[in-house]
């Protein structure tokens, strides 16, 4: 039998063999030795404790004492975004962590709160936290928020530069969409490679300044240059010179033709960006 419950009345039952009781008493108490049997065997599982989490099946109920799987705290096969909540928001080296690493300061020179892309998650003392990536030095860094810090947002798109190709593909729903040669970075002035996203949106009036008609600013930098605008935040931005695509001629920047650059323009903030050698 299963632990005492408040209410219950503790019976010993191993004296009611051979005890000289009349008929109807001895068959009662019978019936309420069952009753309380019955009831232990459907109480719950000592292996649930009360820290357990119990969710609901959605194809509907199970029986007592099941402990469901939690769901995942990131959907398969899509790209998520962090949205922060606010312009500043802690972030944690690690969630273990008492205390924030440093605050991060998610505007940007437009002046939206920038979303960052999420890599990974886990829970911690029943809160979930999101591996994202920040848009500072050196490329790839990484930090932890907390799910109350942020928003999240699934992004649809994505767009993919490939340095030995000299070509840019932009891709909705897995499905490719546009397809363009563009200028990268020469030997001595690369293209960063890695995991980006779109971080900033500018437009610009005249077509033929060095950024063409706008520029989208990266989450990442040169790997050479930081004595730049921006601090040698790379981009990717128009071009008037239809003699840049497909040569290495930029200093880190992917350049696009002004009329391909327009079927990017309406691309989210936090669109991922993934440069490959």
């Amino acid at each position: 039998m299963g632990a005492r419950t408040k209410g219950e009345t503790a019976i010993d039952l191993r004296g009611c063999h051979g005890w000289d009781a009349p008929p109807v008493i001895r068959r009662n108490l019978l019936a309420l030795a069952a009753c309380i049997t019955l009831a232990a065997c459907t109480s719950s599982s000592p292996d649930v404790v009360a820290g357990d989490q119990l969710i609901a099946d959605p194809s509907g109920p199970t029986s007592a004492g099941v402990v469901v799987p939690k769901p995942p705290l990131l959907p398969e096969g899509v790209d998520v975004l962090a949205v922060p909540a606010e312009r500043v928001i802690p972030v944690w080296k690690h969630p273990k962590s008492a205390d924030a690493t440093f605050a991060l300061d998610t505007q940007n020179p437009s002046g939206s709160f920038s979303p960052m892309l999420i890599e990974g998650a886990k829970r911690r003392a029943g809160e979930a936290w999101y591996h994202v990536l920040i848009p500072l030095r050196p490329n790839g860094s990484a930090a932890w928020v907390r799910e109350s810090d942020v928003d999240l947002r699934r992004i649809d798109q994505r767009i993919e530069v490939d340095l030995s190709d000299r070509t840019l593909r932009y891709f909705v729903h897995d499905e490719l969409k546009e397809n363009f040669h563009v200028g990268v970075g020469t030997d001595a002035t690369p293209t960063g490679t890695g995991t980006f996203y779109v971080w900033v949106k500018i437009h610009y009036a005249s077509p033929y300044q060095p950024y063409g008609i706008a520029a989208l600013g990266l989450s990442g930098f040169s790997p050479v240059l930081s004595e730049w605008p921006g601090g040698g935040r790379m981009a990717i931005h128009g071009t008037s010179s239809p003699s840049d695509l497909g040569n290495a001629v930029s200093h880190g920047c992917v350049r696009v033709l002004n009329d391909d650059l327009k079927s990017l323009l309406g691309v989210p903030l936090g669109t991922p960006v993934e440069i490959t050698a």
